[in-house]
């Protein structure tokens, strides 16, 4: 096969041309400019585009399909030439599905904690020795690629995004995937560009379901209404299995999740992280493997980059690194982190950085989402708000949205790197937040320098 990216460079579309080059497809790319990691990653495989920009003569009659990635534009260069000569144009979701028709299909949906439940499972898939084709958002210890498609393997575990497919597709990327086994981990507003309202965006949930296979099976968190609903009206074919947060206690600053008499030692903390541990357990049953074997698997799993990812640990402090950036889940990591070492100090900084998070009329959803931080910042770039095409917001209004008492609100990031440079990091922790980098701010470092 003679495959052809246009905007090779997005997390999931190189992941995808790597996966498909390792298989010996011929795979072509473009795109406008690529970021680290993509640019390493593609170049070691030798298929890094040699220049930057689109250039049509790159579409040939040759090529079999043509991959479209979301940061390509309807009047791409390339795209047009491509329709011209009626290639068959795939978004990467539809070309995940195609190549899965004939496999168990496992997709995970939800606002939050779909990527940590997809890492879960996987990790707990290959410990016990399972094969299985996969794609994930974040990478993962133990696995090369985000995405892999072999023949063989009859089982694959899909992270079911519910933002656009592509700029010709305008289908929630998880509709695409039709799952015998579908999981929603829970519901909040998020991706308000797309979604102008909250019923909007349940709805693409619902729809979700409704593409379930004839006898599949639903897995859902119990602890959301808005799920509770859309499973009660679910057809009937379908059946459904609720799952909670996981019992555990901790011991001595160790946490342990506990199954009857049994006490297994986890790494992961975070009641949110507890509910993606049992949709992942209630997925493995449906899988063949047993509470034993999941136990025992889970027990090494150590998280997904950029998910609570722990940057740097001194005898009294650490530093971590979280992707949360909506509301729901800025909320549920700082009270993770305090509720996981509640005699230290929370030091907790994110960036707005999302269409969502710098909409002026969404700002009032973070209110009280940093209250239990002991210091917090948020940081914005105004260029990136106007990048956007968003009205602009200040630092005034932010601070009202969050609420917070104390809250000190940046749109320099070296300003808010010396404000944190000044803090005593004694008996302390610090979050770090965000979907971007704090303006390219290599946050390990930044963690190994401020944590000395």
């Amino acid at each position: 096969m003679n495959v052809h990216f246009i905007a090779i460079g997005g997390s999931a579309m190189h992941n995808l041309a790597i996966a498909l080059h390792k298989n010996g497809f011929r795979v072509t790319g473009s795109d406008d400019e690529i970021f680290e990691p993509s640019r390493s990653r593609l170049e070691a495989h030798g298929i890094l585009p040699e220049s930057w920009g689109w250039n049509p003569n790159k579409i040939t009659d040759d090529i079999d399909a043509v991959i479209l990635g979301m940061h390509a534009r309807k009047d791409n260069p390339e795209l047009l030439v491509a329709q011209d000569k009626g290639l068959k144009i795939y978004s990467y979701p539809e070309y995940i599905f195609q190549q899965t028709k004939n496999k168990k299909r496992v997709v995970i949906g939800g606002s939050h904690g779909k990527t940590t439940t997809t890492s879960m499972l996987m990790h707990v898939l290959k410990d016990v020795g399972m094969d299985f084709d996969y794609m994930v958002g974040a990478n993962l210890e133990g696995f090369d690629t985000m995405v892999k498609l072999t023949k063989d393997a009859k089982v694959v575990v899909l992270e079911g995004d519910e933002y656009l497919s592509s700029p010709i597709d305008l289908r929630p990327k998880f509709h695409l995937y039709h799952p015998h086994i579908a999981v929603i981990t829970g519901i909040a507003w998020d991706h308000v560009n797309v979604f102008p309202t909250f019923d909007n965006y349940v709805q693409q949930f619902e729809i979700f379901t409704e593409r379930i296979e004839p006898g599949g099976k639903l897995i859902y968190f119990s602890g959301d209404q808005n799920i509770l609903k859309i499973a009660m009206n679910s057809r009937r074919d379908i059946e459904n299995l609720s799952y909670q947060t996981h019992d555990y206690t901790i011991e001595d600053n160790k946490l342990y999740l506990l199954d009857g008499g049994n006490k297994y030692q986890i790494q992961i903390f975070g009641e949110h992280n507890l509910q993606n541990l049992s949709a992942a357990l209630n997925v493995c049953i449906q899988l063949g493997i047993s509470k034993k074997q999941f136990y025992d698997s889970i027990q090494s799993f150590t998280g997904a980059s950029k998910r609570l990812q722990l940057l740097k640990e001194t005898k009294n402090s650490a530093a971590y690194l979280d992707f949360a950036h909506s509301p729901s889940k800025l909320k549920a990591t700082v009270e993770a982190v305090k509720n996981r070492f509640p005699e230290r100090k929370l030091i907790a900084c994110m960036e707005l950085h999302t269409f969502s998070s710098l909409k002026k009329e969404f700002l009032s959803h973070y209110k009280g989402s940093m209250d239990k931080s002991d210091i917090a910042c948020v940081y914005f770039n105004p260029k990136v708000v106007e990048h956007k095409k968003l009205d602009n917001i200040s630092v005034d209004q932010v601070g009202k949205a969050f609420n917070k008492d104390g809250l000190r609100v940046y749109t320099d990031s070296q300003e808010m790197l010396t404000f944190l440079k000044e803090q005593d990091y004694k008996d302390s922790i610090l979050l770090l937040m965000s979907s971007g980098t704090f303006d390219g701010q290599d946050l390990k470092q930044v963690a190994e320098d401020l944590l000395k």
